[in-house]
């Protein structure tokens, strides 16, 4: 599948800071596309549309199992594995679909990606949050027993942005229609003064198609590099504002926080 729709990232405070960009993302069922393949998606291969399994997770390539083997992995160490059958009374052994941005031209940059994890019976089980900054680090917060429309909150412990500080929580709630055709992310920071970021990513879903494709190109044929560019811009502004500037601090100790 892919989406069609908008990011919009507010700042409250102490500087008001806020904007909305058209875009795009992939919708992927990762156990069906590694046993059948990406069909229309260049599968680990270079296109000017694709998806490789190493920019996400622990960077694995198809030949080890792929992103989805570590996250199998990631599930089983917590707890929620699914991939060896009865190992666990409560498993994520369906489908998983990961939200991500694909790469563009040979070019990628995840800000954020969801991994959506169900039950056999199709129910959500776990979401794991990915979350890159642009220092070429990954940190991951998994949510447990999450439900589309109630709000999951988790304590803030990666380094995201050089205007906001590591403390304080997120709070994540995601949206489904009942067709499954038009899907919202929200994730809110609050520090210790109260709400400072809402951000959402959303966006209307469609077959991926090859028709879909060239329209996703044409629309934006450098999406991935202006996601970097623009988060450059907005920073740009944030300084001339003079919001308040943090340090980069050393990284979390544990790739996951749950």
């Amino acid at each position: 599948m892919i989406g069609f729709g908008q990011v919009r990232h507010t700042r409250l405070a102490p500087v008001r800071n806020a904007f909305a960009y058209g875009n795009y993302f992939l919708l992927l069922p990762m156990r069906s596309l590694q046993l059948h393949g990406g069909g229309t998606l260049a599968y680990n291969r270079f296109a000017p549309l694709s998806f490789f399994d190493t920019d996400h997770g622990d960077g694995r390539g198809p030949e080890q199992g792929g992103a989805l083997a570590w996250l199998d992995a990631l599930l089983e160490k917590e707890g929620i594995g699914g991939a060896s059958p009865g190992s666990h009374p409560d498993p994520a052994d369906g489908e998983i679909w990961l939200h991500c941005y694909p790469r563009v031209w040979g070019h990628t940059f995840k800000p954020v990606s969801f991994w959506y994890c169900h039950r056999q019976d199709g129910s959500l089980r776990a979401i794991v949050v990915e979350v890159n900054n642009t220092f070429g680090e990954r940190h991951c917060y998994l949510l447990d027993q999450p439900q589309f429309g109630v709000e999951q909150r988790a304590a803030k412990v990666f380094h995201v942005s050089p205007f906001a500080p590591v403390e304080g929580g997120y709070r994540f709630r995601f949206m489904v229609t009942p067709d499954r055709k038009r899907t919202v992310a929200r994730i809110d920071f609050d520090d210790a003064s109260g709400p400072l970021i809402e951000t959402s990513v959303s966006g209307t879903l469609e077959p991926l198609t090859p028709q879909a494709v060239r329209r996703a190109l044409w629309r934006y044929p450098a999406m991935t590099l202006g996601v970097v560019l623009r988060i450059h811009w907005q920073a740009v502004k944030l300084f001339v504002k003079k919001a308040p500037f943090f340090g980069k601090p050393v990284p979390p100790t544990s790739f996951l926080t749950r």
